[in-house]
């Protein structure tokens, strides 16, 4: 994907809070409500940045009134921006053995 591509996507208006508060999986109303972005927006800003990957549907959960939720998080760890000789975004995505260690660790939380 193109460097510029990226670097709009981040730049986006919440994008990079979204980004920051889905190191746990969240649904778009949570996220919505924590950060205090219209639903809609939520809802746009959630498409952009999983177009990008840098968002990733980590799991589409059953609510207790039986409704589908779909839950979000990020897919990266860091993102380097560099303009010294031309635009170049490297993006890190997490690791298989740190999602492992967050869902061991939600597990045990939750229990």
């Amino acid at each position: 994907m193109a460097s510029a591509e990226i670097l709009q996507t981040l730049g986006n208006k919440y994008s990079a809070e979204i980004l920051d508060a889905t190191d746990e999986p969240q649904s778009a109303q949570e996220l919505s409500d924590e950060l205090g972005i219209p639903i809609a927006t939520c809802y746009r800003r959630i498409d952009e940045l999983t177009e990008h990957d840098l968002l990733e549907l980590h799991d589409n959960i059953l609510s207790d009134d039986r409704r589908r939720i779909k839950v979000y998080r990020r897919n990266v760890d860091t993102v380097h921006i560099d303009f010294e000789e031309s635009l170049t975004v490297e993006v890190e995505e997490r690791t298989e053995v740190t999602n492992k260690l967050d869902e061991a660790w939600r597990t045990l939380s939750e229990g």
